[in-house]
């Protein structure tokens, strides 16, 4: 079956770390016969959640006119979401914080649903302890655990690979390819 997989990059540096292994995850997906698209959080306008509750009273639509809507469709309708983020603070990256928090608007279509998604993280820091890592893992789990429906699969850290252009020679660099290039086994 050919999975419909979307990757969330969230860093404002463009082609960075983060992003190169979200490019090398699309890049084994595709040879694995995916459907895949990236999404760089920084070409859109996404603004902060209001909590208005407008969205509960105007079936799980949102009242703001942004971009968020168009990201969180895509993401509902694709099979394997791919979360992408430098660790900023021992936490995820703004771009990130606010896509998730946007999805309040919509978090019961995911829930409700009885198709299973799976979804796979990948940070970068320049730090090289994975301790540094663990707030950032917990913030992105608690916003999948939050949606009921979704398996962890993976986690890709790019930990240590601080200037740009240092993950070319990490081994999350490789890692990150064979983790998208597998994304089909163990299904039926």
């Amino acid at each position: 079956m050919n999975k419909k997989v979307v990757i969330i990059s969230s860093s404002p540096r463009r082609k960075g770390n983060s992003e190169i292994l979200c490019d090398q995850f699309l890049k084994g997906a595709l040879e694995a016969g995916c459907e895949v698209e990236k999404i760089n959080l920084n070409d859109y306008t996404i603004h902060p959640c209001l909590a208005c509750e407008y969205c509960r009273k105007h079936e799980n639509v949102c009242c703001q006119k942004d971009d968020a809507h168009m990201i969180i469709q895509k993401m509902i309708d694709a099979d394997v979401w791919v979360l992408s983020s430098p660790v900023y603070f021992y936490s995820i990256s703004a771009q990130m914080k606010l896509l998730i928090d946007r999805f309040f608007a919509r978090e019961y279509e995911v829930r409700e649903s009885h198709k299973r998604k799976k979804v796979y993280y990948i940070l970068t820091s320049g730090a090289p302890d994975l301790s540094e890592h663990r707030a950032t893992i917990e913030s992105m789990r608690g916003f999948v655990d939050v949606l009921r429906t979704i398996d962890e699969a993976g986690i890709m850290s790019g930990a240590g690979a601080f200037m740009k252009d240092d993950i070319f020679k990490h081994p999350a660099y490789q890692q990150a390819y064979m983790m998208g290039k597998q994304i089909n086994e163990g299904d039926e």
